[in-house]
């Protein structure tokens, strides 16, 4: 008996300090705590059910400025042309993909209620870079991989789904159409006009 005790007691206490070797990697892994904050933002913005698009955006909007670098996630995925655009086009084109940005996550979100945000204590490398990688579940338990790739600065400038499905990729390719028939102009029209449908969608039934 006293054996067993003592067994039980040794794994309990191992499981303890294994559990308080994780958190101090996480506190220790910047990129970790700036994915660990988004999530917060994530997880406060539905802690009252789903609401509307437009109150998740509202809601998420702070720790998604915070976490992201939309400065360098735009220039990439506007591609070389962005060179050419003006100061006064490229500070409207940011703004615009921000607000774009957090319009798509909050649409997403309401997926997400009722489930869980799971992220691994510690990144990895990947050149200049950290990967953080997560697991995002639904109230239904089914989940997915979510990595967010956050650079140097500890910003998050892209976002693998499934672990290789690039975000910042997919908006270059949505982007093509509208650059090549307007511009810069083209673009912040697509952008704003994208934004205010996605906000203004009425909730699925």
């Amino acid at each position: 008996m006293r054996l067993i005790r003592g067994t039980l007691i040794a794994l309990a206490l191992s499981g303890l300090i294994a559990g308080r070797a994780s958190d101090a990697r996480a506190a220790d892994d910047a990129a970790v705590r700036t994915v660990q904050t988004l999530y917060a933002g994530y997880e406060s913005a539905l802690k009252d059910g789903a609401g509307t698009a437009k109150s998740r955006a509202e809601a998420v909007g702070g720790p998604m400025k915070e976490s992201f670098d939309f400065p360098a996630m735009v220039r990439v995925a506007v591609g070389p042309r962005w060179k050419s655009f003006t100061p006064e086009q490229q500070g409207a084109l940011t703004e615009a993909f921000a607000q774009y940005f957090i319009a798509t996550y909050a649409t997403r979100l309401s997926q997400a209620v009722g489930g869980k945000f799971d992220v691994t204590p510690q990144s990895d490398a990947r050149g200049p870079n950290r990967v953080v990688h997560t697991r995002v579940a639904n109230a239904q338990g089914e989940d997915s991989q979510v990595d967010f790739v956050v650079n140097p600065g500890n910003r998050v400038q892209d976002v693998l789904l499934n672990g290789n499905v690039s975000e910042v990729a997919s908006q270059r390719a949505s982007f093509a159409d509208p650059l090549k028939a307007g511009g810069a102009d083209g673009l912040l029209k697509f952008l704003r006009d994208r934004t205010a449908a996605m906000l203004t969608a009425k909730p699925a039934p």
